[in-house]
């Protein structure tokens, strides 16, 4: 192990605050970090990295092997990740090298840039729905999160956060939320990614692209597809024709997923849902833009 010392980056600090608020997890991190470094005979190799949740540390094995050292609190959100991991044991995903269960620290392979640099917008959204289809093909663990429980209390949820909203936006929210009742009783046995935008994709050496940072779920498909439609939104506004830019980022996923098109659009607009009613308990009293716009594209396509 190095002697530098672990530095908390002053961003990631911040976010960590907004997210969870006090607490002496952010205070402990950089002995946390020191504690695996030493657990694992890891060097540090370079600037660290991290996104809301997790602080990445880029280190070295005793080998010489490159590696990251993945440093995250253990919540309902984090706590699949390495079970999903484990799983998958790098088929379609990075591969999980350590784990300590009792902090949730994790030595993760060391992958290069993310798929969001690729400009071709049909071959990155074919690359996510051929992880995609990889990652669901694999029999879901013990312990991982099921859509049913989930969905079922979106449903309940939505009243509450209608209360909040104008009649139209208010309306649009019910039509989704009714989609998704529809959709209860066959909420899907697949482990799914739930998070596989394109950042959470990135360049390997073993295979041309991996999954990272997922948080496991057992449930349909087409749950899975919303976050390679409502990234890279800009992309597809830039076509001039944002409803058949979006048709045709659904059409290649479905289309390679092998999915029935109007299931998996109902379960995208229960993500829709999803991030509504999650905008809602955050304190927001109007809708998000793209979700609503999404929803209008979608709901004439689906059940």
């Amino acid at each position: 192990m190095t002697g530098t010392a672990v530095v908390v980056p002053a961003e990631y600090a911040a976010t960590h605050h907004q997210i969870f608020g006090d607490g002496p997890w952010l205070t402990d991190l950089p002995a946390l970090a020191e504690q695996r470094l030493a657990a694992w005979n890891l060097r540090l190799d370079g600037q660290s990295r991290h996104g809301m949740v997790a602080l990445v540390l880029p280190v070295l094995r005793d080998d010489g092997t490159p590696a990251v050292l993945k440093l995250q609190p253990v919540t309902p959100d984090t706590a699949g990740e390495p079970l999903g991991l484990r799983a998958w044991d790098g088929r379609g995903a990075v591969r999980i090298l350590e784990h300590d269960p009792d902090s949730g620290s994790m030595l993760l392979e060391r992958l290069g840039p993310a798929l969001s640099g690729v400009d071709d917008d049909d071959a990155a959204v074919g690359v996510i729905a051929g992880l995609l289809a990889r990652l669901h093909a694999v029999p879901a663990p013990a312990g991982v999160r099921e859509l049913g429980d989930i969905a079922s209390a979106m449903v309940r949820e939505t009243p509450r956060a209608c209360a909040q909203l104008e009649d139209g936006e208010a309306a649009l929210l019910r039509r989704c939320a009714d989609v998704v009742t529809d959709l209860l009783a066959e909420p899907g046995d697949r482990l799914l990614h739930w998070d596989l935008h394109y950042d959470n994709v990135l360049a390997g050496e073993r295979e041309p692209w991996l999954a990272i940072d997922p948080q496991p779920l057992i449930g349909d498909p087409g749950f899975d597809l919303l976050p390679a439609l409502d990234n890279r939104w800009e992309q597809m506004v830039a076509t001039g024709d944002l409803p058949t830019a979006l048709r045709r980022r659904l059409a290649i996923l479905t289309d390679v997923l092998g999915l029935d098109r109007r299931r998996a659009v109902g379960w995208s607009l229960g993500r829709v849902l999803q991030n509504c009613l999650w905008d809602v308990e955050d304190g927001e009293t109007r809708l998000n833009p793209v979700q609503t716009t999404i929803a209008e594209v979608l709901l004439p396509l689906g059940p």
